[in-house]
Order: structure tokens, then sequence, then C-alpha cells
């Protein structure tokens, strides 16, 4: 879903990316910017309450994950570094999004069922990701599914900023559950591409 929008985002984050380079500011700093920014709001805003600001602070600073490969392409600096320490960062900010949620809802939140939901989301967020690696360590690939990062982060902060200004805790619930299902099924199907790579390679 969000994909389909990087055309857009590109043209939006070209002026942005091109006064940063012009002082001096490399694309990794953005990348490692972005993800303490990130990091820091999760755990600060969601455990305290703050479920509606958290979730538009992480939306707004989400988008240096597209600035620094603009800024990356205009100064050439495009490699396998850049995209090794986008990856590796970007699962630092999607554990401290799911893990301020599950420090919200199993404190003060009162809500053991959601923090398990939300456990459910970081523990299946990070498989998804691993899944996708660890075949193509094995020189096979394990692209897709019906839950891609982009999307269960739009999804999972829209409900959580919708339950900040005062929509019931249900419909974060049931979002929860929602994008937990589809993590597991998303792992589902990548384990299956990869067993039909491995099969046609043995026979």
């Amino acid at each position: 879903m969000l994909n389909r929008l990087r055309g857009a985002m590109q043209r939006v984050l070209t002026p942005p990316a091109t006064a940063l380079l012009r002082l001096g500011v490399s694309p990794d700093a953005v990348t490692i910017a972005g993800t303490l920014v990130v990091v820091v709001t999760a755990l600060w805003a969601f455990p305290t309450g703050h479920l509606f600001l958290g979730a538009l602070l992480i939306g707004l600073f989400a988008l240096t994950d597209s600035l620094d490969g603009v800024m990356a392409r205009q100064s050439g600096r495009s490699g396998p570094w850049g995209a090794f320490l986008d990856s590796t960062l970007d699962r630092f900010g999607d554990g401290a999004i799911f893990a301020g949620l599950v420090l919200w809802f199993f404190g003060r939140g009162g809500d053991e069922v959601t923090a398990v939901l939300a456990l459910a989301c970081l523990v299946l967020g990070s498989v998804v990701p691993y899944a996708r690696a660890r075949a193509e360590g094995l020189g096979m690939t394990a692209s897709g599914g019906i839950a891609e990062r982009a999307d269960r982060l739009l999804v999972a902060l829209v409900a959580t900023a919708a339950v900040g200004l005062g929509a019931p805790s249900v419909v974060l619930t049931v979002v929860l559950g929602l994008l937990a299902v589809a993590s597991a099924v998303t792992v589902v199907q990548r384990m299956a591409k990869v067993h039909r790579q491995a099969v046609g390679v043995t026979e």
C-alpha cells in the first residue's frame, strides 16, 4: 500500500534531502537520528499514555526512513552498507513501538489481552524480516506476504492515534489482533515460498 506512494514521497522529500546534503549531513546520520527519535518517543510516550502524541511524532520521524534513501541516491552513496544499516535500525524502531504498547497495556492501560496481542506483534514482526534475510542468506527469496512492514506500522499507528483521541481501546485490540494474524500468515507464506524453492533445488 505505502509502496505505491514511493514516487510521490521522493518528490516531496527531494528538497529537504538536497538541503541536508548541502549542510554536510550524511544519509547514515539521518538514519541513526530518525531511529533514535522513534525509539525514545515510543518508549516514553506510549508507556505514559500519550498515545496520540507518540503516534504522531513517530509517524513524522518515520519519514526519515525514506529521506535517507533519497539522500543516498542524490549523493551517490547507495550501497550495501546503507541498506544493511537501514534494515537493522528498522528492527529497533519497530520493536520499540510495540514494546511501548506492551508496557502501557500491562501497566496503567490495564488491558492484558491487548498487551499480549501487542507482544505477539512484536515477536512476529521480528520473525517476518528474519525469514526473508535467512532465505536470502541461503541463496533463495522470501519476500512478499499479506503484511509488509510499512503497512503494519501504518495500521498500528493510526489505531493508536485513534485510541489516543478518545476511541475505545477495543479498536486497538482488534487491530493488533488482526496484525498478529496477518504477520503469522506472512511468516507461513514466506516459509512456504522457501520450501518450494528448496524442493525444486533438491529434485
